[in-house]
């Protein structure tokens, strides 16, 4: 069976409640109450997401991350009293991906889940199709009503870094690390590389409904409301 979240809390009246919550808002959650059972969970079920508490009847956090990372990327959020840097870079350094205090608001905690999962299922997803745009990231090809694009290798990594990161703004310095690894990359080869894909996918190139700007900030893909080219 697959799960949303997977929370790993020993403190039952507290595991529960955010079980509870989170499952009233549509995050399918389960709660292993120690190092032993997240092992047997994760034996027989999935999860998309992790919040992990430290400190753990049989074990700690750390000790779930570390084989959790042996062969799996999800996200891993730490959920703990201690507030020492130490723990915390050691959560990081792990492969943690956030570490968060207690006491901590479930409304907040609710909200960052579902960014995250968000953001990690974009990155893992093997086809993205919206309107006549269809991007295959196994194949890096991309085509507009079934025709095939022509697409040269960075207006690729551009098209495909846009489409993991749609519906939110994206800076052109984040555009210069992201896709080109690059801090230098100047604006005039970004403005061409724009220019060159949204001619070949976009209708108007001129009125883009995809890769819009954002003045004086950089740019948002949108794929919420694209009308059909």
């Amino acid at each position: 069976m697959k799960y949303d979240c997977l929370l790993v809390e020993d403190d039952k009246l507290l595991g529960e409640s955010t079980c509870e919550y989170f499952n009233a808002f549509g995050i399918k959650t389960h709660r292993a109450e120690n190092y032993q059972n997240c092992m047997e969970f994760l034996y027989d079920h999935e999860a998309d997401l992790m919040l992990l508490d430290i400190n753990l009847p049989d074990g700690t956090g750390f000790d779930i991350c570390r084989k959790v990372r042996e062969t799996s990327e999800i996200p891993i959020l730490f959920i703990s009293a201690r507030t020492g840097d130490t723990d915390q870079l050691l959560a990081l350094s792990i492969g943690g991906d956030d570490y968060i205090q207690k006491p901590y608001s479930l409304s907040v905690l609710l909200a960052k889940v579902k960014v995250i999962l968000s953001r990690y299922r974009k990155g893992t997803e093997d086809i993205f199709a919206h309107d006549n745009l269809q991007v295959d990231f196994k194949r890096k090809e991309a085509t507009i009503a079934g025709n095939p694009l022509a697409l040269k290798g960075m207006e690729y990594k551009l098209l495909a870094y846009f489409v993991k990161n749609r519906n939110r703004e994206i800076t052109k310095d984040e555009l210069f690390k992201g896709v080109w690894e690059d801090s230098q990359t100047s604006d005039n080869t970004l403005n061409v590389h724009i220019r060159r894909l949204r001619e070949k996918i976009e209708s108007n190139p001129n009125e883009p409904r995809y890769i819009q700007s954002i003045w004086g900030r950089g740019y948002i893909f949108n794929a919420t409301e694209v009308a059909a080219q």
